[in-house]
């Protein structure tokens, strides 16, 4: 349904670093379900898209920087470096969807409330259908004003919030791993 004369799906996995997520909400469960979604897409030949943050606290190469052992980025797959919240800014993410006929996104990774949710939504603006995997999505907890604002209710507002979205012409889903269906 996506607005972009483009037919196929890859998975895009967001900042999950050793620094990003080692205090995060369901840290273990979390990342499992992420690796069950790669192994899934790598066994359906859909690509893997890799995202990786960096900024003053994240050196790009430094031990903080690397994607978690849990997660394997194959020789070949695109890797993309980024500084902004949405992996659109300022990156080759758009080029390297481009060149893969791309128009339908499954996101997961981390931090739900920063770049997986800035990234779907510019990727809902720009015309592509978003699919948010419900389970491979997490953040930490975070102290805001007079209290601290927890991460389990943040993935289930992100979750909700992508349930059955529809913009003009394209469209956002939110499912589980188990309900992945390429």
């Amino acid at each position: 349904m996506t607005t972009l004369p483009r037919d196929q799906t890859a998975l895009v996995i967001i900042d999950v670093q050793n620094d990003v997520v080692a205090t995060a909400y369901q840290r273990t469960e979390r990342v499992a379900a992420m690796a069950q979604a790669v192994d899934r897409a790598r066994s359906a030949g859909i690509p893997v898209i890799w995202v990786q943050h960096s900024d003053p606290w994240l050196e790009i190469g430094s031990d903080g920087w690397q994607v978690v052992p849990e997660l394997e980025p194959w020789d070949g797959e695109h890797r993309v470096r980024k500084t902004f919240r949405s992996s659109f800014v300022e990156t080759d993410f758009e080029e390297v969807l481009s060149k893969l006929n791309v128009g339908h996104l499954y996101v997961a990774g981390a931090e739900t409330n920063n770049c997986v949710r800035h990234t779907s939504h510019s990727a809902l603006e720009r015309g592509y259908d978003v699919t948010l995997l419900t389970d491979a999505h997490t953040t930490s907890n975070f102290d805001w004003d007079d209290g601290t604002v927890d991460a389990a209710v943040i993935i289930n507002e992100m979750n909700a919030n992508f349930h059955e979205y529809q913009l003009p012409g394209r469209a956002a889903r939110a499912v589980s791993v188990s309900e992945l269906a390429w």
